[in-house]
């Protein structure tokens, strides 16, 4: 709702003001900063031309008090950052809000805070208490959680603000979040490089996710375009904000793969805050299990599956499957039961150490750990006991426990053992597992089955500087893997986002991500984002025909440009690049997105020396999303103003591969192009 002159008068006072004081600010700040750093450096120099004269004592203290200088000018330098980001767009929105006392409080939100020569804050931080009014509350009744509790009182206004270098473009009161000004026109726009941070238009069903501090674990159901990695991203920023204790590093994001790491990389910075530790489940796999030089990775994966390289599907579903688990387990168990020290150590005739001694240790004294970890306290404390409390023959005794015993630490041997056992309930034979687990890269579904039987026999790498991990495409991870991060990150909460409808793991399904609530510690909440922002209402009814899904609520207005089906098309190449000329006029970006990878390179061979384009696959690290071919499995968690779907008639989506179609199509903003 357009504001009155009077109060448009107003607010490019008020933006000349704030304009003012922050310029100021930044002066004086940036002067300190290098004062700040001066002297550090001269403390510093001065410890370390001093270092004899401290005695231990004294030299912890120095050091620590350095470490805290450190910080200090650390913390300054970062809040300049943060200031600098905002000089020419110094605030977003406003609220008018009114307390039970009667107090009036005119609140201007921005990406960081600004304070007035008396401390009084005139921009306040986006993830400040009060400002969640904003994105939960029309004007009216309202309340919000301070950390002295909840107060309550009275939104009088909601105002947004566009402003540019400076100087104030637009500004208008709105007072519902959904289908306004800002909102409609932030859609409208076309996709950029790479993903942009929404603190402006947040919704708020994505603030509760955003903003929920009560609950330890978070799961979302979130239909495709309902920004649930935004709202992922925009958590971190928010939990950086309140969580006093945390930082960047503890802080790990699993993403899909290496393309969708690239894409989200400049929304933290963009939010005033450093990128998080980031990885793929293959990816760091590989510090887990040392004993292959390669581990394959998802999208190479499922990759088999759909341009049909899997010669074994059955087998591989059953290593996908919760069953196997059970399975496992049950092996592991009779495997630990039957693991004996078969014969005495003996030094010439004299038994130095009874098997029945150390068989007490392996299953009586020490067993409630791992198996491996038994076996590694009992050489420590032979090695104890025999050499007067050193540990330097504890690899000598490692040695010679296997020596006596009838089992040994080779991960690949036991579960060779495991798949030809009575337990697997698929025989492999001799020569399978020798191709499956003796060379220098092991498939996807091997390391995860490998990882859990190495996790459990000797115990898993204990994460503890983690304290928040964040899992996109939650639904494309199996069980199995749930119960592997939870014994990695064990003192970790997690973010947990996914969307059954895109699901391509061909092998394993959810019925419901509700499913996962009970594999994590403490309380968990599930949350549902049910309102799509991406793709206009004529991509949206399509895409809804492809799974018969009802319940996609669109926010974007209409543009009325029907999906475009292409049948019959005799000169594929002709009319391909008739097509993609007219979307390069009149879009940003566009994504030509196939079936597998195999077709897109075929593709693009056709393509390439007709008309710019660029081919993105599983192993590219960065690209430009202005004119690509891609395959669908890759194409997880981007979005393009306009994009055509292509598979060639010999390589038609079957209908239990409708969910890759899906995610295809559902990458689409405002033009959809289907060669069918």
């Amino acid at each position: 709702m357009a504001i009155s002159e009077e109060e448009v008068l107003k607010e490019k006072k008020i933006l000349s003001k704030v304009g003012k004081l922050l310029e100021n600010t930044l002066n004086d700040l940036g002067e300190g900063v290098i004062q700040d750093e001066d002297n550090l450096k001269e403390f510093k120099k001065m410890m370390w031309e001093n270092a004899n004269d401290f005695d231990d004592m004294e030299a912890g203290q120095v050091m620590a008090e350095t470490a805290r200088e450190a910080e200090k000018v650390f913390q300054r330098r970062r809040y300049f950052k943060k200031l600098c980001q905002i000089k020419d767009k110094p605030y977003f929105a406003s609220i008018v809000f009114k307390d039970e006392e009667g107090e009036i409080f005119n609140i201007y939100m921005a990406l960081t805070y600004l304070k007035d020569n008396n401390t009084n804050n005139i921009l306040y931080d986006w993830r400040s208490p009060i400002c969640s009014l904003f994105y939960d509350y029309e004007t009216g009744p309202c309340e919000y959680l301070a950390p002295g509790g909840i107060i309550k009182g009275e939104l009088k206004r909601k105002r947004q603000y566009k402003i540019e270098k400076k100087k104030l473009v637009g500004v208008f009161d709105n007072s519902l979040n959904i289908d306004d000004e800002v909102l409609q026109e932030v859609l409208a726009t076309e996709s950029s490089e790479k993903m942009k941070n929404v603190v402006n238009t947040i919704q708020q069903e994505q603030n509760k996710v955003i903003r929920n501090l009560e609950d330890n674990n978070i799961i979302v159901q979130g239909i495709a375009g309902s920004g649930k990695t935004s709202v992922a991203l925009h958590r971190i920023a928010f939990l950086l904000y309140r969580l006093k204790d945390l930082n960047s590093n503890n802080i790990l994001i699993f993403s899909p793969n290496n393309i969708f790491t690239e894409y989200i990389s400049d929304v933290l910075p963009s939010l005033g805050e450093e990128n998080t530790l980031q990885t793929t489940f293959s990816d760091y796999l590989s510090t887990f299990i040392s004993e292959y030089k390669e581990i394959e990775n998802y999208t190479d994966f499922v990759s088999r599956y759909y341009s049909y390289q899997e010669t074994n599907p059955e087998l591989v579903e059953y290593k996908q499957s919760d069953r196997i688990m059970e399975d496992i387990d049950a092996f592991l168990e009779n495997y630990i039961d039957n693991c004996l020290y078969i014969e005495n150590f003996k030094e010439g005739d004299k038994n130095l150490i009874k098997k029945e001694d150390l068989n007490e240790m392996l299953h009586d004294r020490y067993q409630k750990l791992p198996l491996f970890e038994r076996v590694q306290e009992i050489a420590e404390k032979l090695s104890s006991n025999y050499y007067k409390g050193s540990n330097k023959k504890v690899k000598t005794f490692l040695k010679l426990m296997e020596e006596h015993s009838n089992f040994k630490k080779d991960y690949k041997d036991i579960l060779k053992q495991f798949f030809q056992s009575e337990y697997s309930k698929i025989k492999i034979d001799d020569k399978e597992l020798k191709k499956m687990l003796d060379g220098n890269t092991i498939k996807y579904e091997d390391a995860l089955l490998y990882a859990y039987m190495k996790g459990s026999l000797e115990g898993y790498i204990y994460e503890g500087r983690i304290k928040q991990v964040i899992i996109d495409e939650a639904q494309d991870y199996n069980r199995l893997q749930y119960v592997i991060i939870n014994n990695i990150f064990k003192k970790a909460e997690f973010t947990i986002l996914g969307d059954i409808n895109q699901n391509i793991n061909p092998y394993y399904h959810y019925k419901s991500l509700e499913d996962l609530c009970p594999l994590f510690r403490g309380d968990t909440r599930y949350l549902e984002l049910l309102k799509t922002y991406r793709s206009s209402p004529e991509i949206i009814d399509y895409t809804n025909k492809i799974l018969n899904l009802k319940h996609v609520n669109a926010i974007r207005k209409d543009n009325h440009k029907p999906v475009i089906i292409r049948k019959g098309v005799e000169d594929i190449k002709e009319r391909m690049i008739e097509d993609i000329k007219y979307l390069q006029k009149e879009y940003k970006s566009m994504a030509i997105i196939t079936k597998d990878e195999k077709e897109a390179e075929v593709l693009y061979d056709l393509l390439k020396d007709d008309i710019k384009i660029s081919l993105v696959g599983a192993d590219s690290k960065r690209f430009t999303k202005e004119s690509i071919i891609i395959p669908a499995y890759v194409s997880k968690g981007l979005e393009f103003d306009s994009v055509i779907i292509y598979n060639n008639r010999n390589n038609t989506y079957r209908k239990n591969e409708k969910n890759l179609l899906y995610v295809a199509c559902t990458r689409c903003q405002h033009e959809l192009i289907i060669y069918n």
